[in-house]
């Protein structure tokens, strides 16, 4: 059994592969496969996860023993992008079918961490047919909205360039390819603007609900990108900023059970009864995507 939640190690782990602290992230998924009584799904992504960590970084293989060889491949992206490109060329050297494998695992299969490992060796090999897949797949088919963002990072990391139209919520999006955020400081100022409200009335003394807050919003974000709802947010007005944070606050404590009530959360960020709809709406949104399920390592 788990002495924290598997939810808890398993933002732990996402938070770990976003900053590169690959060390560490080897660390939790050696803990994580020695524990019982889990989902086997639980375990297959998780050994393969640390079978490509280790496979790219072999000094991973022993922790973070090694420290100052970690210390140098975690602060120099040149050489992480370099050994991650070479080892998904020298899969493909192995196996002329490996870009086809891949392109599978990304659109056949649930999507999970393994989602992840493929999108990101389909990053590297630099095979034109894998931009005309990727952009023919999400043009024509509507998906998980945060599949459908990683696969566009995917794209951008690839270099590609130009204007997709897709569909995104049942909302008809343009999207430039070169724009898309790859990590969380690529996103417009008001984007942050909102975690920053919530801050303020959380991260002293309701620590607990500050980080999972960070952790729900910056999975939204992905969700919302590009929509009509994104556009309106990037206005930078004080009252969609409050409607935004006010309604993120509420989602996550309820998802908490907390003793807040909504007239005491909406007291907070002064969501007046002229806004009351707006924000009723937004927490629609918000909700939607709580309950139709945050896919675990996105």
């Amino acid at each position: 059994m788990f002495p924290k939640t598997l939810d808890y190690y398993q933002i732990e782990l996402t938070r770990m592969l976003e900053t590169e602290r690959y060390g560490e992230a080897v660390e939790l998924l050696q803990f994580l496969l020695q524990c019982q009584g889990e989902d086997p799904k639980h375990y297959e992504e998780w050994r393969a996860l640390l079978d490509w960590l280790t496979g790219a970084f072999p000094a991973l293989k022993d922790g973070i023993s090694e420290a100052s060889e970690l210390q140098r491949i975690e602060e120099d992206e040149e050489t992480e992008e370099m050994l991650a490109r070479r080892l998904a060329e020298a899969k493909l050297a192995k196996d002329a079918g490996y870009t086809d494998k891949l392109l599978a695992a990304v659109r056949d299969k649930p999507l999970s961490e393994q989602t992840l490992l493929a999108l990101e060796q389909l990053a590297y090999l630099d095979r034109p047919e894998i931009d005309d897949a990727l952009i023919g797949w999400i043009s024509r088919e509507e998906m998980h909205p945060l599949l459908q963002y990683r696969v566009l990072q995917t794209l951008r990391r690839r270099g590609t360039t130009g204007t997709l139209v897709i569909m995104r919520g049942g909302e008809r999006v343009e999207v430039e390819i070169e724009a898309v955020p790859l990590k969380p400081d690529d996103f417009p100022p008001a984007v942050q603007m909102v975690l920053d409200r919530v801050g303020d009335q959380t991260q002293v003394h309701d620590p607990t609900l500050y980080y999972f807050a960070q952790e729900l919003w910056s999975q939204f974000v992905m969700v919302l990108y590009g929509t009509a709802d994104y556009r309106s947010l990037l206005v930078e007005e004080d009252a969609i900023i409050d409607i935004w944070a006010a309604a993120l606050h509420q989602m996550v404590a309820d998802s908490l059970s907390g003793s807040q009530t909504d007239e005491e959360i909406r007291a907070m960020y002064g969501i007046t009864d002229g806004m009351r709809l707006r924000y009723e709406q937004v927490c629609r949104t918000i909700g939607k995507f709580v309950a139709s399920g945050r896919i675990h390592g996105m």
